[in-house]
């Protein structure tokens, strides 16, 4: 089944990642409306995709043409577009550039619990084809995950910057993803957690490096618990690009209990266990974007409706909430 759909913002990824994957698969989307609120960019992308440039996002919910829209970009409207597309039946695709907070994310779950649409959350590292091969590593040869670490490296901004940004407004949609991406590897939600963080010399006000633990299972229970660690950072000034790139982590690093494993995004894994080193490289894979794309038409094609990603957002987004009181309190807050 083709299903005919709108695209409402492009965003940064739409080159590398969206319009590869909606070319790929022309067997199952159609795209028939784009809406930019640069007027120029929407028509080059109308021109290219053989689409109707639309002059408002509401115009693109209202046409009786459309089954479904992506929604990549946060604009000026910011979230009216996902309420609109409830109102009119409409599925929604939504884009990792939209930040939520908890009051809008429940008012939207509301929307869409009443409205009856599919609704599908961008996160990208769940369809990673490393991600995809590690759940099938932990289901047959490393065992359940022990001990998770993932840390993001930021750039920091200048203190002379009237734009200069804390390291909590910079890193939420990024710790939303990694909390998630916790979260499904281990395939359960924390019971606790505990956060730190540490005050920038050059912005006295801002934090520069936050670190998040994560506790999985009983406390009372260690010899079953799981501890996953998330740490994001701002520390390397970003006029220093080469120290900026300069030996990164592994994007994620899981202690099995049979094995440990390291993902490099995309594509590459390394895991060990008690044969040796391992390596796999899987650029044949699938790509994200078709990954994502592919699941999202699955979740309005198919008999059961789809909205569990956006109850996932919700949960990550209260526990990133329960990451400042736990900062403030100084201690471990149990997650409800």
């Amino acid at each position: 089944m083709k299903l005919r759909i709108g695209v409402i913002g492009q965003g940064r990824d739409w080159q590398s990642r969206y319009l590869p994957a909606l070319r790929s698969m022309r067997d199952r989307f159609q795209v028939v409306g784009i809406y930019n609120s640069v007027s120029m960019l929407a028509d080059a992308v109308a021109r290219e995709l053989d689409a109707e440039r639309f002059d408002s996002f509401r115009a693109v919910l209202e046409s009786p043409l459309l089954d479904a829209v992506l929604v990549l970009e946060d604009d000026w409207y910011r979230m009216m577009p996902l309420f609109a597309a409830c109102d009119y039946g409409k599925a929604v695709f939504c884009g990792a550039e939209l930040n939520f907070d908890p009051n809008t994310a429940n008012q939207i779950r509301n929307q869409i619990q009443s409205s009856g649409i599919a609704f599908m959350t961008e996160f990208p590292r769940r369809f990673a084809p490393a991600t995809l091969r590690l759940k099938e590593l932990i289901a047959t040869r490393l065992g359940s995950p022990r001990l998770l670490f993932c840390h993001r490296r930021l750039a920091c901004e200048s203190k002379d910057s009237p734009k200069a940004r804390s390291l909590d407004s910079r890193s939420q949609r990024e710790l939303l993803e990694l909390i998630d991406w916790c979260n499904y590897i281990v395939a359960d939600s924390p019971s606790w957690i505990q956060a730190i963080q540490h005050t920038s010399s050059q912005l006295p006000s801002y934090s520069d490096y936050q670190i998040l633990s994560l506790g999985f299972g009983s406390p009372e229970n260690d010899s079953k618990a799981i501890l996953a660690q998330i740490s994001c950072g701002a520390y390397i000034p970003e006029v220093w690009h080469e120290a900026i790139a300069f030996r990164p982590p592994a994007a994620i690093q899981v202690c099995c209990e049979k094995g440990v494993a390291f993902i490099d995004l995309p594509t590459t894994l390394v895991w060990f266990d008690e044969a040796g080193r391992h390596q796999e490289t899987l650029d044949t894979e699938l790509s994200v974007g078709q990954q994502m794309l592919g699941q999202f038409h699955r979740s309005i094609t198919s008999l059961v409706r789809k909205s569990n990603d956006l109850e996932d957002t919700c949960r990550a987004l209260h526990i990133l909430d329960l990451a400042k009181k736990s900062t403030n309190l100084g201690a471990r807050v149990a997650i409800s």
